[in-house]
């Protein structure tokens, strides 16, 4: 076969799961049918839970020194209004202002150091499978080829051919709403005030955040001392664009005539970019050895969500299909990918729809609405819900056994448990190769028998602490608790969950298993 695992499509999705792929060892091939990376501006960074991901494999900090500029205050639009984190002191949710062109580049270098092949300018005209491999006919500067695999993924986005050629659904709505998005320089004749509001010449004023009018929704965000001021229009409109099409400064001031029935001067766009609203769900995740992540799988009717969400479907997806391929996969592993993260998406569709609810109405009722859930999420235990709602950090995948699990099983990692381990001080990882660890946190030797067998598999790491709430955590490769035992919880009923679930997760033992493990 040409490749292990075929990655159809070279956006952040499919470059996280040809990184994850490869670090777990897995030949992978990148097909993407641009020629070179896209310059159209679209995401202006990445937040949630995949920041948390980015940590443990010790890549935070390199995605840090890239942003252009030092991470804004944790307040972030939700529906037309705000959740406004500032006044926690360990929010929930946290975002780094990565464009993704830069994102794409730094996953792109990071591919090619773990020897990922990425074939640019290569699109994907046809996929087909039997009940052994799965090819994929390939058009390529010189001409059409195929290749073959044992799995193929789309993370080809919205209009994925892959997800067409597998004969997956895509069901839902598509929102008449166009936004565009401008960061700009305004010329010194526009008065930016300490509040900020503008002072533009023969307009007036115009108020900082956002404005409704009859034709639409205005925002407007700048700050005193920044040349850089954002604008942002919303309107409905029965034209279709296609995301890709670069967005010009004329367009930018046409929409600002629609909507404010003004223009604002622009000195210099440094920023330009145009997006529409879809709620669509793929009805399924895998069919037989293809599979889907990212936009070809899930498209939300809100910003901020779409990019976290395809990177956590890499990482939940590469390291099963690394035990699949590897000969370990326990009955049902493989399976677990859609039926996980179809559910984490759910809850992401579902708040992206309530968003909806919250910033299409105009009337006062609606007016009310976003007030009153605005004046909700001053409070804190709202406020953490629906950032963690957001973030994805409420996410709990079923773990197996009978009722009664530990309170952190099932949940991802917190982030006390990981830097209990001194590996990950100055920015390590606890998982830099993307292998699961037993933190042993209360140096249990006889919980490091019970897991020995899989030694080839699982990493161990022992860290005695007085301040724990469990007293080992098993953690799967994407940063979920498989496993945890609490606090002096005896060996007879410890080590045998402990071994249950490394056989549930990771498969067989290298050994068989022996009477005096425990």
């Amino acid at each position: 076969m040409d490749a292990e695992v075929i990655v159809v499509g070279a956006g952040p999705t499919g470059l996280t799961l040809a990184c994850e792929l490869r670090l777990a060892g897995v030949r992978t091939l990148v097909l993407e049918r641009r020629a070179v990376r896209g310059d159209t501006p679209k995401a202006g960074g990445i937040g949630g839970q995949i920041l948390e991901l980015l940590r443990h494999r010790g890549l935070l900090e390199r995605f840090e020194a890239a942003c252009p500029g030092p991470s804004p205050a944790p307040r972030f639009p939700f529906g037309g209004i705000h959740l406004d984190l500032t006044g926690l002191a360990d929010p929930p949710l946290r975002a780094l202002p990565l464009p993704q062109q830069r994102l794409e580049e730094l996953l792109d270098e990071r591919a090619a150091e773990l020897g990922a092949e990425v074939r640019r300018g290569h699109r994907v005209t046809g996929v087909r499978q039997d009940g052994r491999s799965v090819s994929a006919e390939v058009l390529g500067p010189e001409g059409p080829y195929r290749v073959d695999a044992a799995y193929l993924v789309g993370c080809d986005g919205a209009r994925s051919p892959v997800r067409d050629g597998a004969g997956i659904a895509f069901p839902g709505t598509s929102y008449p709403e166009v936004n565009r998005l401008a960061q700009v320089i305004l010329p010194d004749t526009v008065t930016v005030h300490g509040n900020g509001d503008l002072d533009v010449p023969r307009l007036g004023a115009v108020r900082g955040g956002f404005t409704r009018t009859e034709r639409g929704l205005l925002g407007v965000g700048a700050s005193p001392g920044s040349p850089v001021v954002s604008l942002y229009t919303v309107e409905e409109e029965a034209d279709e664009y296609d995301d890709d099409t670069p967005m010009t400064p004329a367009e930018l001031q046409d929409s600002l005539y629609r909507v404010l029935g003004a223009g604002i001067p622009v000195r210099e766009a440094v920023r330009l970019s145009r997006f529409t609203f879809k709620a669509r769900h793929a009805e399924q995740y895998r069919k037989g050895r293809i599979l889907l992540a990212g936009d070809a799988a899930h498209l939300f009717p809100a910003t901020g969500v779409a990019i976290n969400a395809g990177m956590l479907d890499a990482v939940n997806l590469a390291w099963k299909l690394a035990v699949a391929l590897h000969g370990q996969a326990p009955d049902g592993l493989l399976d677990s990918y859609h039926d996980e993260r179809h559910s984490a998406n759910a809850r992401t569709m579902l708040h992206a729809r309530a968003q909806v609810a919250l910033r299409r109405g105009t009337d006062p009722a609606a007016e009310a609405l976003r007030e009153v859930v605005q004046e909700l999420l001053t409070d804190e235990q709202p406020l953490r819900r629906i950032a963690a709602l957001v973030s994805g950090a409420d996410v709990r995948h079923p773990v197996p056994g009978p009722p009664g699990h530990h309170p952190m099983a099932g949940g991802f990692l917190p982030g006390p448990a990981a830097s209990a381990d001194p590996a990950t001080a100055g920015g390590g990882g606890l998982m830099p190769t993307a292998r699961p660890v037993l933190l042993d946190l209360a140096d249990r030797p006889d919980l490091r028998r019970a897991a020995a067998d899989w030694g080839s598999r699982v990493d161990v790491r022992t860290t005695a602490t007085s301040d724990r709430t469990a007293d080992a955590v098993l953690v799967r490769p994407d940063a979920h608790v498989a496993w945890a035992a609490a606090v002096g919880e005896p060996t007879d009923s410890a080590a045998p969950a402990l071994r249950a679930a490394l056989a549930h997760w990771f498969g067989a033992p290298d050994v068989p298993e022996r009477p005096d493990n425990t």
